[in-house]
């Protein structure tokens, strides 16, 4: 049975990394997930560990460089829990990209999902938020939380393709913060910086076999270059998100938040 009362987010990117760490984060706080991942088993794996510590999910597969298939796969989110409070814009691809090897597949396809995902992301929402009507001026109707970077707030070696898609995302989210803030809608985004994921291991992993050290030794050469002395876990920026998605920043709207343990300050 459909509570109407319970608030219900959407996840992009859930079945792994900090997506997932987001919706079990997002679940534990008394919302109901819709787990959208373009890999439907770890979508799945997503929603029984939500459902095993109590809490409702719905996974839904989705290539979020497909405009119709996000919009879709939202309305299924909203057809099984009745509504939607919070859309998540995560899932991103975060090649290394030196600029001679930079080509337009690698361009199109990582543009596609980051800047294009986000776009999607935005749309499928807004159909379901501008159902509903703020009471009064400032009232809050809904939530959308975009991923940028560290990345997209300098620019950082070998990643002109990636920091562009994030320095692009901090533009939608402060246009969109006031295209749509008449609707009852804020648009804010967090900004991570290293944090361990599968993406990270696999760029650490490499750097250790090139020097014959441990993945724990090159996980270490990145934290050298963060102020707290470690990289970040996917629980680390999951909070900051919770942060976002609940009412204490209802007054906040147009934000890039850096979670990175201090590497750029501003």
């Amino acid at each position: 049975m459909v509570d109407a009362n319970k608030k219900v987010a959407v996840v992009t990117g859930a079945g792994q990394g900090i997506g997932r760490a987001i919706a079990l984060r997002l679940a534990k706080d008394g919302f109901a997930i819709g787990s959208l991942d373009f890999n439907t088993v770890t979508a799945k794996e997503t929603v029984a560990l939500i459902e095993a510590a109590g809490g409702k999910a719905l996974a839904v597969s989705v290539d979020v460089s497909k405009r119709e298939e996000v919009i879709s796969a939202v309305d299924q989110v909203v057809a099984k829990f009745g509504r939607l409070d919070v859309m998540i814009n995560n899932a991103g691809l975060g090649p290394t990209t030196p600029l001679e090897d930079i080509t337009p597949e690698i361009y199109h396809k990582v543009f596609d999902v980051n800047v294009g995902g986000v776009y999607w992301g935005i749309q499928a929402a807004l159909k379901h938020f501008k159902a509903r009507k703020p009471a009064k001026t400032g009232d809050i109707v809904g939530k959308i939380i975009n991923a940028s970077s560290q990345a997209g707030q300098v620019g950082n070696p070998d990643l002109a393709v990636y920091g562009a898609t994030k320095f692009a995302v901090r533009g939608i989210t402060q246009t969109a913060a006031r295209d749509l803030a008449k609707l009852g809608v804020t648009v804010n985004a967090y900004c991570p910086g290293i944090v361990r994921t599968p993406m990270m291991e696999n760029i650490a992993k490499k750097v250790a076999d090139e020097n014959k050290q441990s993945l724990e030794w090159g996980l270490q050469q990145w934290a050298k270059t963060v102020t707290l002395g470690r990289i970040s876990e996917p629980e680390d920026v999951a909070a900051c998100v919770s942060y976002l998605a609940g009412p204490d920043s209802d007054y906040m709207t147009g934000q890039a938040l850096i979670i990175d343990g201090g590497m750029v300050f501003n």
